[in-house]
């Protein structure tokens, strides 16, 4: 597999600037000081719900996510990464807040992501690089998904750090 050429972030729902939101401004300035690498951090479609029935094709059409590409998925993101990777060959992906289940909420129900099970053997098929963040103090996840994912990934190593890491400062600046 050749080596990556380019970064993009694929948030959370919710909207925003992804480009100046939270952490993802500090991702994308410090992965465009590498010579000769892009990091791209475009606006989703759709948002608030985050529909995998527009994600997925706009990760292919509009970020032309391929095997020269390192995937920065967080919460909804990260899903669609995941996704993404059951039947898109990738370079990486990092997933920060990844869960395995609709967390009994209408609206991660409505975003199609949830309605069958997870390709395991397929992400890591398509996608030989895997990182993963979590937290055990994430007050939108439960641990448990988390480590879900976590397992997984077997034996892909696992970061875990808390989620005051990326509330810090030095990420919204």
């Amino acid at each position: 597999m050749a080596s990556p050429s380019k970064a993009v972030i694929v948030p959370g729902n919710g909207g925003g600037d992804v480009a100046t939101h939270g952490w993802y401004g500090w991702v994308k300035k410090r992965l465009e000081q590498i010579p000769g690498f892009q990091c791209l951090a475009k606006n989703m479609p759709d948002p608030i719900t985050a529909r995998e029935s527009i994600w997925l094709p706009f990760m292919e059409t509009e970020l032309q996510c391929d095997e020269k590409t390192i995937i920065i998925g967080h919460s909804s993101g990260a899903i669609a990464a995941m996704r993404y990777a059951e039947t898109h060959p990738v370079y990486a992906i990092v997933l920060v807040s990844a869960y395995t289940s609709d967390l009994g909420d209408e609206n991660e129900r409505a975003s199609g992501y949830f309605n069958r099970p997870w390709k395991w053997e397929k992400i890591k098929a398509n996608c030989p690089h895997i990182v993963q963040f979590g937290s055990t103090d994430d007050p939108f996840l439960p641990w448990e998904e988390q480590q879900e994912v976590a397992d997984s990934w077997k034996p892909n190593c696992t970061n875990s750090v808390t989620v005051a890491t990326f509330r810090t400062r030095s990420f919204m600046n």
